[in-house]
């Protein structure tokens, strides 16, 4: 294998540069018989076509442009922890993007970013000779690779004195100085690699939410909960009041809907005997988009026999502290510079008299829903699990003993908005046919959210499903809430936008 297709540390696949060789087999820069500069758009920005220029010297000269294989030995975490006080360390081969060059007199300073932080390098004249030129030729953004020995400079920064380097990968386009202050903020969204790249508390809040869904998996496997997968295509869209996005089955000639909820499908399986299971995956609700909604989002559903809803409740603290927990993450915490308290146990409050407080009147059914949702729900801001919601409005939950107009449901509540939702599962199938008969009236007069009638469904509750306790918690405000993120786009890699108008 030519050496420009794969480098050793310490091969410097620059060195080639004028030898008169031509470009490797394998590159490929631009149609046949095109120069870069021909290829691309003419009205580029000039920045933008000098980096092509530049790209196309290149390949003319046998370069490389875009390496395939790179070994390097040290992350930069790894390389600056070498030093640990001392002057100078070992030889090490480091890889990442450069950030930006400052050069002083025959010295060329530049910060190189991977996924562990950043280390400096530190290129002279001197080092390098006729290839210090080359160094300089280097552009911000470009991945590169070096390789020499770790050094402090006489400002003692900690660095890697560059013996040899490599281009890596050629950026084509240049680094926004401070990609924050674009008046565009919704770049940051569109274009989340760049936003990556820029601005490293970014990447945390990513690193955050892994290792949140990671700690949560773990909570719920030593719990003794069985991780499953249940279809993204449903033949109804159950298990929640949403309109569901259709799609359609070519090879059955059929409609079929992404899925607004994992419920219905988890509780067929407690109904087959898995007593603990739990799914965490995408759920689509085609609604708008709003600093809370994204039409794709991730939930946590688990279900357990025998367990009710105040057992679920002590399962959502122990969720939330998990979280926390493997994310490195305080409980006693601040929220968009307000305190919050995220320690057990939480504050529980029933929804009738949260709406007593909020407007003085009494109120049930749906009357007490919307009155709930306009007036006390914004205001509850430490984390509070709300009971007892009235039968209208949840038509899988199990009634109460005590007063059948409300059932077995809390919603976990924190900062005005809703973090998660769990019932004491309906298991009569007689009162679940009647409630989806209620539902599929709604839905012939005209809403439609309401649940549609899921006959098999019925007949799985008609087999017999043993008492169970069910939670849906919603991921990405978890996240949100963790890690003081406002807007549910900022814990999503990649959200839903808008289409950008053009001018």
């Amino acid at each position: 294998m030519d050496r420009a297709e794969r480098h050793q540390p310490g091969e410097d696949p620059l060195r080639q540069l004028g030898s008169g060789r031509s470009a490797p087999a394998g590159v490929v820069t631009v149609p046949l018989g095109a120069t870069v500069t021909e290829y691309e758009q003419p009205d580029l920005p000039a920045p933008v076509r000098d980096r092509r220029e530049k790209l196309e010297r290149l390949s003319a000269e046998g370069v490389t442009p875009y390496v395939a294989h790179f070994k390097r030995t040290h992350t930069s975490a790894e390389a600056l922890a070498l030093l640990d006080g001392a002057e100078e360390a070992a030889d090490v081969t480091v890889a990442g993007r450069l950030m930006s060059k400052r050069q002083i007199g025959a010295m060329t300073f530049a910060p190189l970013q991977d996924g562990e932080g950043r280390v400096q390098l530190w290129a002279t004249a001197d080092e390098l000779g006729d290839r210090y030129e080359r160094f300089l030729d280097l552009d911000p953004g470009d991945i590169v690779g070096a390789t020499g020995p770790m050094r402090r400079t006489r400002r003692g920064e900690p660095s890697v004195l560059v013996r040899s380097f490599c281009l890596l990968s050629k950026s084509l386009w240049p680094m926004p100085e401070k990609y924050h202050g674009l008046k565009d903020v919704e770049t940051r969204y569109r274009q989340r690699y760049v936003d990556l790249i820029v601005n490293p508390e970014v990447r945390d809040v990513f690193v955050a939410r892994a290792r949140i869904v990671s700690g949560i998996r773990r909570l719920m496997d030593a719990k003794g909960y069985l991780e499953v997968e249940t279809p993204v295509l449903h033949d109804l869209p159950g298990g929640g009041n949403a309109k569901p996005f259709v799609t359609h089955y070519n090879a059955l000639h059929r409609d079929l809907y992404l899925r607004i909820a994992l419920e219905l499908y988890l509780k067929r399986l407690a109904v087959g005997g898995m007593e603990r299971v739990y799914e965490i995956g995408r759920v689509f609700r085609n609604e708008g988009l709003s600093p809370k909604y994204n039409p794709e989002f991730t939930m946590l559903e688990s279900y357990e026999a025998y367990a009710d809803y105040r057992d679920i409740m002590t399962l959502v603290e122990e969720i939330v502290v998990a979280s926390a927990e493997a994310a490195g993450l305080p409980l006693v915490t601040s929220y968009q510079g307000r305190p919050i308290d995220l320690r057990p146990p939480f504050r529980r409050a029933r929804m009738v008299d949260l709406v007593r407080e909020a407007t003085g009147r009494e109120l049930s059914g749906l009357e007490l829903s919307e009155a709930y949702e306009k007036f006390a729900e914004p205001a509850i801001w430490e984390p509070t699990f709300v009971t007892d919601y009235p039968v209208e409005v949840s038509p899988l939950a199990a009634r109460r003993g005590d007063d059948p107009r409300f059932v077995e449901r809390f919603e976990l509540v924190a900062t005005g908005r809703e973090l998660g939702n769990a019932f004491t599962e309906l298991t009569d199938p007689i009162d679940q046919r009647r409630r989806f008969e209620m539902q599929a009236a709604a839905r012939a007069a005209g809403d439609d959210e309401a649940h549609p009638f899921d006959e098999d469904y019925v007949r799985a509750l008609e087999y017999g499903l043993p008492p169970t306790g069910g939670l849906g918690i919603g991921i990405d405000r978890l996240v949100m809430l963790l890690t003081d993120q406002a807007a549910i786009r900022d814990v999503i890699a990649f959200p839903q936008m808008k289409e950008k108008e053009e001018g």
